[in-house]
């Protein structure tokens, strides 16, 4: 069973991270990959921005009438033959699936890639009823023979090496060690076709639900999902409530974005929209409509923001901060800026006070999601949260703060205040620039020195005159 980190020890994680040359290393050639593929993709399509805008409305609109379109799916699901499961938390979900595995007599489940499965620890729910689960998505297939969990959004095994995989694929499938990533694949694709043979039921996730037709879409790149939905008996999606979108014909714009802002492709290899169980392939498809927290994210207009997420990644890619420690510091499922705010909401303040500050608040991740998220503005909301519950006030930051206000009320105090820290500068540099938490910025920058006149003077004796 594949253990996070603890969230509430991010600081710790991420100096052990950065301390990890090759972690480093496969991030940075990783990420700008994305971000290079991501960018040339993008600008092949000039109304991009009216895409993203049309998007964020879509889901602002779904956001806000979340019931009604709740009711709506479950309606054209059951008509259309599919059996719709209602899970307010991670464990009525994980019996609700695991229920459905021992009803069909499975020993084994064969699983595509799914954050949500990943939420809710779904993989450690079947090892405890005895049922053996196994990841089909190459890069999470990886990190669980790795016994480890995901690091991106996107690509699970992102933070690894082909040489590690090949150390890994010499360990647990007896092959001979290889850097050829070809030849890894086909080590892989081996071993997984035999679990697809033997699989008696199928768990997906979903990227998006229509409730106009009770669809369910899935995207890939690899061809697993379609086996994992099509071949075993019985199929069983759990979905999160936000993954609704109105009306199939909403999936135009989802689907300009999506591939594009994730990998960089104009669209994605495969794409299975599914409606009730097919005529071959699964007698019985199962939807597990998932809240596990998402309600409370929706009774707060600014926080409901971020349930439009669509999982692309993007936003960890353009990331510093998780291009240089990776998604396992901050001991979560879901990492870089949407994790730190996403994970807060979902599992409590009080165990991930620490990730709503992992973030320099450049706005790259802004910037760049489909859906116009102001990641920046939620991560700010929460650092405020966390202050206003902690209980403990920094005491020196709000005597700075009082400081600052008292030197800013008047040009006189203006004046004072200067002289005052150009003396301390001069007398004592080293104790102005590295006390408090100025030592820690300082650490990787230059504090330039409080200039010798300053401006007001040489305005004065200078250049008054000239205007």
């Amino acid at each position: 069973m594949a253990k996070h980190l603890d969230p509430a020890r991010f600081d710790a994680n991420a100096r052990a991270a950065l301390a990890d040359e090759q972690l480093r290393t496969a991030l940075e050639r990783a990420t700008k990959r994305f971000r290079t593929a991501r960018r040339d993709a993008v600008a092949s399509v000039p109304a991009w921005e009216e895409l993203r805008e049309r998007a964020r409305a879509t889901k602002a609109h779904v956001l806000d009438h979340l019931d009604v379109y709740l009711e709506e799916f479950e309606r054209n699901a059951r008509a259309a033959g599919a059996v719709v499961h209602f899970a307010r938390d991670a464990d009525e979900a994980c019996r609700v699936a695991v229920e459905i595995a021992q009803d069909a007599n499975a020993r084994t489940v064969v699983k595509a890639k799914s954050m949500t499965t990943e939420e809710i620890h779904l993989n450690d729910a079947f090892e405890r009823a005895g049922i053996e689960p196994t990841e089909t998505d190459l890069g999470e297939w990886i990190v669980q023979l790795a016994d480890e969990p995901p690091s991106h959004i996107l690509a699970p095994a992102v933070h690894k090496t082909k040489e590690q995989v090949s150390d890994l694929f010499v360990e647990k499938l007896g092959i001979e060690p290889t850097g050829d990533i070809a030849q890894l694949a086909a080590a892989a694709r081996r071993a997984l076709r035999r679990k697809f043979a033997e699989a008696d039921v199928g768990v997906s996730g979903a990227n998006f639900a229509v409730a106009e037709t009770g669809s369910l879409l899935v995207v890939e790149n690899e061809g697993n999902i379609r086996m994992t939905t099509a071949l075993p008996r019985v199929h069983v999606a759990i979905v999160g409530i936000e993954k609704l979108v109105p009306r199939l014909a909403d999936l135009e714009t989802f689907l300009r974005l999506l591939p594009r802002s994730a990998s960089g492709q104009r669209l994605t290899s495969y794409m299975s929209l599914l409606t009730g169980p097919a005529d071959e392939g699964p007698r019985e498809l199962h939807v597990v409509l998932l809240d596990n927290g998402r309600s409370a994210m929706l009774a707060d207009p600014l926080t409901r923001t971020s349930l439009a997420c669509i999982r692309c990644g993007a936003c960890l890619n353009v990331c510093p901060v998780y291009e240089h420690i990776g998604g396992h510091a901050y001991g979560s499922v879901y990492p870089g800026p949407i994790g730190a705010v996403i994970t807060p909401q979902l599992d409590g303040l009080e165990r991930t006070a620490q990730l709503p500050f992992a973030s320099s608040l450049c706005g790259a991740c802004r910037d760049v999601c489909p859906v116009k998220i102001d990641l920046p503005a939620l991560l700010l909301h929460l650092r405020g949260r966390v202050s206003e519950g902690s209980g403990r006030p920094k005491r020196l930051e709000r005597l700075a703060f009082r400081a600052w206000s008292w030197a800013m009320r008047g040009p006189r105090r203006y004046r004072f205040a200067l002289r005052a820290l150009r003396l301390a500068h001069r007398v004592a540099p080293r104790a102005v620039s590295q006390s408090g938490p100025l030592g820690a910025w300082s650490a990787a920058r230059e504090l330039r020195p409080p200039a010798p006149r300053p401006f007001r003077a040489i305005w004065r004796d200078e250049l008054e005159d000239e205007r």
